[in-house]
Protein backbone atom coordinates (compact mmCIF):
# COMPACT_ATOMS: atom_id res chain seq x y z
CA UNK A 1 0.00 0.00 0.00
CA UNK A 2 1.27 3.12 -0.97
CA UNK A 3 0.21 5.38 1.53
CA UNK A 4 3.17 6.76 3.18
CA UNK A 5 3.17 10.66 2.17
CA UNK A 6 6.40 10.51 -0.07
CA UNK A 7 8.07 13.42 1.82
CA UNK A 8 9.24 12.47 5.22
CA UNK A 9 7.48 8.64 5.42
CA UNK A 10 5.38 9.85 8.13
CA UNK A 11 1.98 7.93 8.72
CA UNK A 12 -0.61 9.78 6.69
CA UNK A 13 -3.48 11.33 8.54
CA UNK A 14 -6.81 10.55 7.76
CA UNK A 15 -10.30 12.21 9.47
CA UNK A 16 -13.00 10.06 9.33
CA UNK A 17 -16.30 12.31 9.52
CA UNK A 18 -19.46 9.69 10.21
CA UNK A 19 -22.54 10.32 13.00
CA UNK A 20 -22.74 6.13 13.09
CA UNK A 21 -20.35 4.81 15.63
CA UNK A 22 -20.46 1.58 14.40
CA UNK A 23 -19.28 2.81 10.67
CA UNK A 24 -16.58 5.10 12.54
CA UNK A 25 -15.11 1.75 14.32
CA UNK A 26 -15.35 -0.37 11.08
CA UNK A 27 -13.79 2.15 8.81
CA UNK A 28 -11.12 2.62 11.27
CA UNK A 29 -10.58 -0.76 11.69
CA UNK A 30 -10.59 -1.48 7.92
CA UNK A 31 -7.93 0.87 7.10
CA UNK A 32 -5.65 -0.62 9.96
CA UNK A 33 -5.81 -4.01 8.76
CA UNK A 34 -4.85 -2.34 5.73
CA UNK A 35 -2.37 -0.13 6.09
CA UNK A 36 -1.11 -0.71 9.58
CA UNK A 37 1.36 1.91 10.94
CA UNK A 38 0.92 3.65 7.61
CA UNK A 39 -2.05 5.92 8.53
CA UNK A 40 -3.22 7.05 11.35
CA UNK A 41 -7.22 7.45 12.04
CA UNK A 42 -9.34 9.98 13.60
CA UNK A 43 -13.04 9.66 14.10
CA UNK A 44 -15.82 12.69 14.43
CA UNK A 45 -19.42 12.20 14.82
CA UNK A 46 -20.18 15.72 13.55
CA UNK A 47 -19.61 18.78 11.57
CA UNK A 48 -18.73 20.99 14.82
CA UNK A 49 -16.53 17.91 15.77
CA UNK A 50 -14.52 18.24 12.63
CA UNK A 51 -14.02 21.90 12.64
CA UNK A 52 -12.56 21.54 15.98
CA UNK A 53 -10.12 19.03 14.75
CA UNK A 54 -9.13 20.86 11.85
CA UNK A 55 -8.11 24.08 13.47
CA UNK A 56 -4.71 22.30 13.67
CA UNK A 57 -3.04 20.44 10.91
CA UNK A 58 -4.86 19.47 8.05
CA UNK A 59 -5.03 15.95 7.31
CA UNK A 60 -3.98 14.12 3.66
CA UNK A 61 -7.46 13.11 3.75
CA UNK A 62 -11.24 13.17 4.85
CA UNK A 63 -14.24 10.59 4.83
CA UNK A 64 -16.55 12.70 5.16
CA UNK A 65 -20.49 11.35 5.31
CA UNK A 66 -22.62 13.43 3.43
CA UNK A 67 -25.49 12.96 5.53
CA UNK A 68 -23.51 13.92 9.02
CA UNK A 69 -22.58 16.97 7.06
CA UNK A 70 -25.97 17.99 6.77
CA UNK A 71 -26.22 18.00 2.82
CA UNK A 72 -23.16 17.79 -0.06
CA UNK A 73 -22.91 21.26 -0.16
CA UNK A 74 -21.06 21.26 2.61
CA UNK A 75 -18.31 19.33 1.07
CA UNK A 76 -16.82 22.28 -0.56
CA UNK A 77 -16.26 24.18 2.32
CA UNK A 78 -13.87 20.36 3.55
CA UNK A 79 -11.40 20.53 0.21
CA UNK A 80 -8.02 22.58 0.80
CA UNK A 81 -5.14 23.30 -0.80
CA UNK A 82 -3.24 19.71 0.29
CA UNK A 83 -6.50 17.39 1.57
CA UNK A 84 -8.20 15.14 -0.37
CA UNK A 85 -11.81 14.31 0.27
CA UNK A 86 -13.95 11.15 -0.38
CA UNK A 87 -17.38 11.93 -0.07
CA UNK A 88 -19.52 8.33 1.79
CA UNK A 89 -23.46 8.47 1.82
CA UNK A 90 -26.13 5.91 2.33
CA UNK A 91 -28.64 7.45 -0.23
CA UNK A 92 -26.09 6.87 -3.25
CA UNK A 93 -27.32 7.75 -6.29
CA UNK A 94 -25.39 9.07 -9.55
CA UNK A 95 -27.06 12.65 -9.01
CA UNK A 96 -25.94 12.97 -5.40
CA UNK A 97 -22.42 11.17 -6.44
CA UNK A 98 -22.41 13.78 -9.49
CA UNK A 99 -22.74 16.41 -7.02
CA UNK A 100 -20.46 15.56 -4.71
CA UNK A 101 -17.73 15.43 -7.70
CA UNK A 102 -19.05 18.97 -8.11
CA UNK A 103 -18.62 20.24 -5.08
CA UNK A 104 -15.10 19.29 -4.50
CA UNK A 105 -14.78 15.80 -3.68
CA UNK A 106 -11.95 13.46 -5.35
CA UNK A 107 -14.10 10.19 -5.28
CA UNK A 108 -17.96 9.48 -4.31
CA UNK A 109 -18.26 5.59 -2.12
CA UNK A 110 -21.81 4.66 -1.49
CA UNK A 111 -22.58 2.95 1.73
CA UNK A 112 -22.55 -0.26 2.17
CA UNK A 113 -19.10 -0.72 1.04
CA UNK A 114 -16.14 -3.20 2.44
CA UNK A 115 -13.10 -2.98 3.05
CA UNK A 116 -11.48 -4.06 -0.26
CA UNK A 117 -13.35 -1.24 -1.96
CA UNK A 118 -12.32 1.57 0.72
CA UNK A 119 -8.95 0.63 1.16
CA UNK A 120 -8.34 1.07 -2.98
CA UNK A 121 -10.57 4.63 -3.32
CA UNK A 122 -8.51 5.99 -0.37
CA UNK A 123 -5.25 4.84 -1.76
CA UNK A 124 -5.87 6.68 -5.12
CA UNK A 125 -7.00 9.98 -3.12
CA UNK A 126 -3.44 9.84 -1.38
CA UNK A 127 -2.09 8.75 -4.24
CA UNK A 128 -3.20 12.36 -5.55
CA UNK A 129 -1.97 13.90 -2.36
CA UNK A 130 1.62 12.54 -2.68
CA UNK A 131 1.78 14.36 -6.17
CA UNK A 132 0.79 17.66 -4.40
CA UNK A 133 4.56 17.42 -3.29
CA UNK A 134 3.65 19.93 0.05
CA UNK A 135 3.26 19.38 3.48
CA UNK A 136 -0.08 19.56 4.81
CA UNK A 137 -0.34 22.99 6.09
CA UNK A 138 -1.78 25.23 9.46
CA UNK A 139 -5.03 26.32 8.72
CA UNK A 140 -7.58 28.62 10.95
CA UNK A 141 -10.06 27.03 13.24
CA UNK A 142 -12.70 27.83 10.54
CA UNK A 143 -13.09 25.45 7.85
CA UNK A 144 -11.72 27.13 4.38
CA UNK A 145 -13.67 28.44 1.33
CA UNK A 146 -14.78 26.24 -1.09
CA UNK A 147 -12.05 26.14 -3.77
CA UNK A 148 -12.89 28.28 -7.05
CA UNK A 149 -12.67 25.53 -9.50
CA UNK A 150 -14.69 22.52 -9.25
CA UNK A 151 -13.14 18.79 -9.74
CA UNK A 152 -13.13 17.99 -13.09
CA UNK A 153 -14.87 14.46 -13.49
CA UNK A 154 -12.68 14.33 -17.03
CA UNK A 155 -9.84 13.17 -14.87
CA UNK A 156 -8.03 10.68 -17.32
CA UNK A 157 -6.89 12.01 -20.73
CA UNK A 158 -10.53 13.18 -21.28
CA UNK A 159 -12.70 10.84 -20.29
CA UNK A 160 -15.43 11.13 -17.91
CA UNK A 161 -16.38 9.05 -16.09
CA UNK A 162 -16.36 7.22 -12.59
CA UNK A 163 -18.26 3.78 -13.03
CA UNK A 164 -16.41 0.34 -12.25
CA UNK A 165 -15.85 -0.42 -16.13
CA UNK A 166 -14.57 3.09 -17.06
CA UNK A 167 -11.93 2.31 -13.81
CA UNK A 168 -10.81 -0.51 -15.56
CA UNK A 169 -10.31 0.89 -18.81
CA UNK A 170 -8.53 3.70 -17.07
CA UNK A 171 -5.98 0.65 -15.54
CA UNK A 172 -5.74 -0.92 -18.27
CA UNK A 173 -4.50 2.00 -20.47
CA UNK A 174 -1.99 2.74 -17.37
CA UNK A 175 -0.43 -0.61 -17.64
CA UNK A 176 -0.58 -1.19 -21.43
CA UNK A 177 0.64 2.47 -22.58
CA UNK A 178 4.68 2.02 -22.00
CA UNK A 179 4.87 -1.46 -24.37
CA UNK A 180 6.26 -1.28 -27.77
CA UNK A 181 3.59 -4.09 -28.72
CA UNK A 182 0.43 -3.46 -30.86
CA UNK A 183 -2.97 -2.97 -29.46
CA UNK A 184 -6.55 -3.57 -30.35
CA UNK A 185 -9.33 -2.09 -29.22
CA UNK A 186 -13.19 -3.40 -30.04
CA UNK A 187 -16.06 -1.41 -29.16
CA UNK A 188 -19.75 -0.87 -30.54
CA UNK A 189 -20.14 3.13 -32.54
CA UNK A 190 -19.59 6.17 -30.23
CA UNK A 191 -18.09 4.30 -27.42
CA UNK A 192 -14.28 6.19 -27.34
CA UNK A 193 -11.90 3.90 -29.53
CA UNK A 194 -10.05 6.89 -30.64
CA UNK A 195 -10.12 8.68 -27.33
CA UNK A 196 -8.62 5.22 -26.22
CA UNK A 197 -5.96 5.03 -28.95
CA UNK A 198 -4.88 8.97 -27.60
CA UNK A 199 -4.74 7.94 -24.07
CA UNK A 200 -2.58 5.55 -24.85
CA UNK A 201 -0.23 7.55 -27.41
CA UNK A 202 -0.14 9.92 -24.62
CA UNK A 203 0.61 7.34 -21.48
CA UNK A 204 3.12 5.32 -24.08
CA UNK A 205 6.26 7.88 -23.70
CA UNK A 206 5.76 8.79 -27.30
CA UNK A 207 3.53 11.91 -26.25
CA UNK A 208 5.64 14.59 -27.86
CA UNK A 209 5.74 12.74 -31.16
CA UNK A 210 2.86 12.28 -33.37
CA UNK A 211 -0.45 10.85 -33.34
CA UNK A 212 -1.66 10.28 -37.02
CA UNK A 213 -5.54 8.34 -37.22
CA UNK A 214 -6.32 7.16 -40.32
CA UNK A 215 -10.17 5.89 -40.67
CA UNK A 216 -10.04 3.09 -42.59
CA UNK A 217 -14.03 2.95 -43.93
CA UNK A 218 -13.80 6.87 -44.82
CA UNK A 219 -11.19 6.35 -47.47
CA UNK A 220 -11.72 5.13 -51.08
CA UNK A 221 -10.16 1.75 -51.18
CA UNK A 222 -7.79 2.98 -54.13
CA UNK A 223 -6.32 5.38 -52.16
CA UNK A 224 -5.95 4.16 -48.95
CA UNK A 225 -2.23 2.55 -49.96
CA UNK A 226 -1.44 5.84 -50.59
CA UNK A 227 -2.88 7.44 -47.50
CA UNK A 228 -0.53 4.72 -45.43
CA UNK A 229 2.21 4.26 -47.66
CA UNK A 230 2.46 7.52 -49.42
CA UNK A 231 3.63 7.64 -53.13
CA UNK A 232 5.65 9.38 -55.41
CA UNK A 233 5.17 11.69 -58.11
CA UNK A 234 3.37 10.02 -61.10
CA UNK A 235 2.44 6.81 -59.46
CA UNK A 236 -1.16 7.22 -60.61
CA UNK A 237 -3.44 9.68 -61.98
CA UNK A 238 -3.87 12.82 -60.20
CA UNK A 239 -0.18 12.11 -58.16
CA UNK A 240 0.85 15.29 -58.95
CA UNK A 241 3.58 15.46 -55.99
CA UNK A 242 5.56 13.32 -53.72
CA UNK A 243 4.30 12.81 -50.54
CA UNK A 244 4.75 10.52 -46.97
CA UNK A 245 2.10 8.40 -46.35
CA UNK A 246 0.28 8.04 -42.75
CA UNK A 247 3.20 5.11 -41.45
CA UNK A 248 6.07 7.72 -42.34
CA UNK A 249 4.22 11.00 -40.56
CA UNK A 250 3.59 9.03 -37.27
CA UNK A 251 7.22 7.90 -37.28
CA UNK A 252 8.75 8.18 -33.37
CA UNK A 253 4.61 8.47 -32.47
CA UNK A 254 1.38 6.07 -33.09
CA UNK A 255 -0.65 5.20 -35.90
CA UNK A 256 -3.77 4.70 -35.47
CA UNK A 257 -5.94 2.68 -37.60
CA UNK A 258 -9.94 3.24 -37.06
CA UNK A 259 -12.19 0.59 -38.31
CA UNK A 260 -9.34 -1.65 -39.45
CA UNK A 261 -12.51 -4.75 -40.44
CA UNK A 262 -13.29 -1.88 -43.71
CA UNK A 263 -9.63 -2.29 -45.58
CA UNK A 264 -9.51 -4.68 -48.19
CA UNK A 265 -7.80 -7.71 -48.21
CA UNK A 266 -5.30 -6.89 -50.67
CA UNK A 267 -4.35 -3.85 -48.49
CA UNK A 268 -4.18 -6.02 -45.36
CA UNK A 269 -1.52 -8.24 -46.68
CA UNK A 270 0.70 -5.11 -47.50
CA UNK A 271 0.34 -3.81 -43.89
CA UNK A 272 1.30 -7.34 -42.77
CA UNK A 273 4.55 -6.94 -44.41
CA UNK A 274 4.78 -3.48 -42.92
CA UNK A 275 4.49 -4.90 -39.33
CA UNK A 276 6.79 -7.73 -40.15
CA UNK A 277 9.27 -5.91 -41.27
CA UNK A 278 8.90 -2.02 -39.63
CA UNK A 279 9.51 -0.44 -43.67
CA UNK A 280 7.32 1.01 -45.70
CA UNK A 281 7.36 1.69 -49.73
CA UNK A 282 5.61 4.30 -51.03
CA UNK A 283 3.24 3.63 -54.33
CA UNK A 284 5.19 3.95 -57.28
CA UNK A 285 9.17 3.66 -55.17
CA UNK A 286 11.42 1.09 -54.83
CA UNK A 287 12.86 2.38 -51.90
CA UNK A 288 11.95 0.63 -48.27
CA UNK A 289 12.07 3.52 -45.69
CA UNK A 290 12.67 2.22 -42.07
CA UNK A 291 10.03 3.67 -39.56
CA UNK A 292 9.71 2.93 -35.69
CA UNK A 293 5.51 3.33 -35.17
CA UNK A 294 3.30 1.68 -32.19
CA UNK A 295 0.28 0.29 -34.23
CA UNK A 296 -2.81 0.78 -32.20
CA UNK A 297 -5.95 -0.79 -34.45
CA UNK A 298 -9.84 -0.24 -33.72
CA UNK A 299 -13.10 -2.11 -34.96
CA UNK A 300 -16.93 -2.09 -33.88
CA UNK A 301 -17.23 -5.16 -35.99
CA UNK A 302 -16.37 -8.35 -34.12
CA UNK A 303 -13.34 -9.80 -35.67
CA UNK A 304 -13.54 -13.77 -35.36
CA UNK A 305 -16.90 -13.51 -37.33
CA UNK A 306 -15.20 -11.16 -39.94
CA UNK A 307 -11.97 -13.78 -40.11
CA UNK A 308 -14.74 -16.64 -40.30
CA UNK A 309 -16.45 -15.14 -43.16
CA UNK A 310 -12.68 -14.25 -45.20
CA UNK A 311 -12.90 -10.81 -44.63
CA UNK A 312 -10.61 -10.36 -42.22
CA UNK A 313 -6.98 -12.32 -42.53
CA UNK A 314 -6.36 -14.12 -39.84
CA UNK A 315 -2.93 -13.93 -39.42
CA UNK A 316 -3.06 -9.75 -39.69
CA UNK A 317 -5.33 -10.22 -36.53
CA UNK A 318 -3.15 -12.41 -34.80
CA UNK A 319 -0.27 -9.72 -35.35
CA UNK A 320 -2.49 -6.42 -34.40
CA UNK A 321 -4.79 -7.80 -31.56
CA UNK A 322 -1.60 -8.26 -28.96
CA UNK A 323 -3.26 -6.09 -26.20
CA UNK A 324 -6.89 -6.26 -26.36
CA UNK A 325 -8.94 -3.46 -24.83
CA UNK A 326 -12.97 -3.55 -25.33
CA UNK A 327 -14.75 -0.61 -24.56
CA UNK A 328 -17.94 -0.67 -22.94
CA UNK A 329 -21.16 0.81 -24.62
CA UNK A 330 -22.94 3.08 -22.29
CA UNK A 331 -25.88 0.63 -21.16
CA UNK A 332 -23.22 -1.10 -19.74
CA UNK A 333 -21.92 2.32 -17.53
CA UNK A 334 -24.99 3.56 -16.80
CA UNK A 335 -23.24 4.82 -13.66
CA UNK A 336 -21.39 7.44 -16.09
CA UNK A 337 -24.76 9.05 -18.05
CA UNK A 338 -25.61 11.83 -15.84
CA UNK A 339 -22.29 12.63 -15.55
CA UNK A 340 -21.32 12.89 -19.18
CA UNK A 341 -24.86 14.71 -19.31
CA UNK A 342 -23.89 17.39 -16.97
CA UNK A 343 -20.51 17.56 -18.38
CA UNK A 344 -21.90 17.48 -21.83
CA UNK A 345 -24.33 20.09 -21.06
CA UNK A 346 -21.50 22.40 -19.52
CA UNK A 347 -19.74 22.68 -22.30
CA UNK A 348 -22.68 23.44 -24.73
CA UNK A 349 -24.17 25.62 -22.50
CA UNK A 350 -20.87 27.57 -22.54
CA UNK A 351 -20.33 27.42 -26.44
CA UNK A 352 -24.00 28.39 -27.25
CA UNK A 353 -24.17 31.03 -24.58
CA UNK A 354 -27.01 29.48 -22.98
CA UNK A 355 -27.97 29.03 -19.37
CA UNK A 356 -28.90 25.81 -18.43
CA UNK A 357 -27.27 23.99 -15.60
CA UNK A 358 -29.13 20.92 -15.05
CA UNK A 359 -31.56 18.68 -15.49
CA UNK A 360 -35.67 17.88 -14.09
CA UNK A 361 -35.64 14.70 -12.27
CA UNK A 362 -38.14 13.83 -14.88
CA UNK A 363 -35.33 14.25 -17.51
CA UNK A 364 -32.51 12.95 -15.56
CA UNK A 365 -34.80 9.56 -15.48
CA UNK A 366 -35.85 9.38 -19.33
CA UNK A 367 -31.89 9.58 -19.78
CA UNK A 368 -30.73 6.92 -17.57
CA UNK A 369 -33.67 4.54 -18.58
CA UNK A 370 -32.86 5.28 -22.54
CA UNK A 371 -30.74 2.12 -24.18
CA UNK A 372 -28.22 4.91 -25.82
CA UNK A 373 -27.49 2.54 -29.17
CA UNK A 374 -25.04 5.17 -30.45
CA UNK A 375 -23.81 5.29 -27.04
CA UNK A 376 -21.68 8.52 -26.22
CA UNK A 377 -21.62 10.07 -29.33
CA UNK A 378 -25.90 9.49 -29.13
CA UNK A 379 -25.56 10.94 -25.50
CA UNK A 380 -23.52 14.03 -26.54
CA UNK A 381 -25.50 14.78 -30.08
CA UNK A 382 -28.34 14.69 -27.93
CA UNK A 383 -27.29 17.28 -25.18
CA UNK A 384 -26.37 19.77 -27.76
CA UNK A 385 -29.19 19.72 -29.80
CA UNK A 386 -31.45 20.27 -26.89
CA UNK A 387 -29.28 22.64 -25.71
CA UNK A 388 -29.50 24.58 -29.25
CA UNK A 389 -32.75 24.37 -29.59
CA UNK A 390 -34.35 25.59 -25.92
CA UNK A 391 -33.77 28.01 -23.13
CA UNK A 392 -34.00 28.04 -19.82
CA UNK A 393 -31.91 27.12 -16.66
CA UNK A 394 -33.04 23.28 -16.41
CA UNK A 395 -33.58 20.77 -19.14
CA UNK A 396 -36.88 19.54 -19.11
CA UNK A 397 -38.53 16.16 -20.10
CA UNK A 398 -40.43 18.21 -22.77
CA UNK A 399 -37.30 19.07 -24.38
CA UNK A 400 -35.75 15.38 -24.49
CA UNK A 401 -35.77 14.23 -28.26
CA UNK A 402 -38.70 12.05 -29.04
CA UNK A 403 -36.33 8.69 -29.45
CA UNK A 404 -35.13 9.10 -25.64
CA UNK A 405 -38.56 9.55 -24.08
CA UNK A 406 -39.52 13.78 -24.82
CA UNK A 407 -42.24 15.01 -26.35
CA UNK A 408 -42.31 15.29 -30.01
CA UNK A 409 -41.52 18.68 -31.72
CA UNK A 410 -43.77 18.65 -34.22
CA UNK A 411 -47.31 19.93 -33.45
CA UNK A 412 -50.17 16.68 -32.67
CA UNK A 413 -53.55 17.06 -33.37
CA UNK A 414 -56.33 16.10 -31.29
CA UNK A 415 -58.21 13.41 -32.35
CA UNK A 416 -62.32 12.15 -30.61
CA UNK A 417 -60.33 10.42 -27.71
CA UNK A 418 -58.59 12.40 -24.64
CA UNK A 419 -55.30 9.97 -25.37
CA UNK A 420 -52.73 11.41 -26.99
CA UNK A 421 -50.98 9.93 -29.75
CA UNK A 422 -47.97 8.02 -29.73
CA UNK A 423 -45.40 9.81 -31.66
CA UNK A 424 -44.13 9.04 -34.50
CA UNK A 425 -40.66 8.18 -35.16
CA UNK A 426 -38.94 8.00 -38.56
CA UNK A 427 -38.43 4.08 -39.76
CA UNK A 428 -35.05 4.79 -39.75
CA UNK A 429 -34.48 5.26 -36.29
CA UNK A 430 -36.61 1.97 -35.14
CA UNK A 431 -34.69 -0.17 -37.33
CA UNK A 432 -31.94 1.35 -35.83
CA UNK A 433 -33.64 0.55 -31.82
CA UNK A 434 -34.37 -2.69 -33.38
CA UNK A 435 -31.02 -3.78 -34.74
CA UNK A 436 -28.68 -2.48 -32.12
CA UNK A 437 -31.28 -3.79 -29.30
CA UNK A 438 -30.10 -7.01 -31.08
CA UNK A 439 -27.02 -6.59 -31.26
CA UNK A 440 -26.43 -5.34 -27.23
CA UNK A 441 -28.39 -8.78 -26.58
CA UNK A 442 -25.63 -10.53 -28.07
CA UNK A 443 -23.18 -8.88 -26.38
CA UNK A 444 -22.08 -7.23 -29.61
CA UNK A 445 -21.79 -10.35 -31.48
CA UNK A 446 -23.21 -9.30 -35.14
CA UNK A 447 -23.19 -12.79 -36.33
CA UNK A 448 -25.27 -14.21 -33.99
CA UNK A 449 -27.75 -10.74 -33.98
CA UNK A 450 -27.95 -10.80 -37.96
CA UNK A 451 -28.69 -14.53 -37.44
CA UNK A 452 -31.70 -13.95 -35.02
CA UNK A 453 -33.22 -10.85 -37.05
CA UNK A 454 -32.63 -13.15 -40.37
CA UNK A 455 -30.46 -10.33 -42.23
CA UNK A 456 -26.79 -10.48 -43.49
CA UNK A 457 -24.40 -9.16 -40.95
CA UNK A 458 -22.87 -6.94 -43.96
CA UNK A 459 -26.57 -5.63 -43.80
CA UNK A 460 -26.10 -4.44 -39.71
CA UNK A 461 -22.78 -3.53 -40.88
CA UNK A 462 -23.98 -1.44 -43.83
CA UNK A 463 -26.82 0.33 -41.99
CA UNK A 464 -24.37 1.45 -39.36
CA UNK A 465 -22.32 3.16 -41.63
CA UNK A 466 -25.30 4.67 -43.17
CA UNK A 467 -26.76 5.86 -39.50
CA UNK A 468 -23.00 7.45 -38.56
CA UNK A 469 -23.23 9.36 -41.74
CA UNK A 470 -26.53 10.78 -40.98
CA UNK A 471 -25.52 11.57 -37.14
CA UNK A 472 -22.73 13.42 -38.70
CA UNK A 473 -24.45 15.68 -41.71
Amino acid sequence: MGFADGSNNEPVQILIIDSDPVQRRLVSAHLAAGAGPAVQTLAVASRDEAVHKLSGHRPSLILADVETLGGVEALGNLVGAHTRVIATSARGSVHSAVAAIRAGAVDYLPKPFGAAALIERVEAAIVQWNKLGSEPGKITNKLPHPPTAKADPAGFEGFVGLSAPMRAIFDQVERIAPSRAPVFITGESGTGKELCAEAIHSRSGRGGKPFIAINCGAIPKDLMESEIFGHVRGAFTGASDTRPGAAELADGGTLFLDEIGEMELGLQAKLLRFLQSGTVQRVGETTARRVDVRIVSATNRDPFAEIATGRFREDLFYRLHVLPIHMPPLRERADDILLLAETFLARFADEERRDFIGFSDEAASLLMRHAWPGNVRELQNAIRRMVVLNRGTEITAAMLPATIGGVPSVPRQAGPSSRMPDPIVPFWEQERSIIESAVGAFSGNIARAAAALEISPSTIYRKRQAWLEKRSA
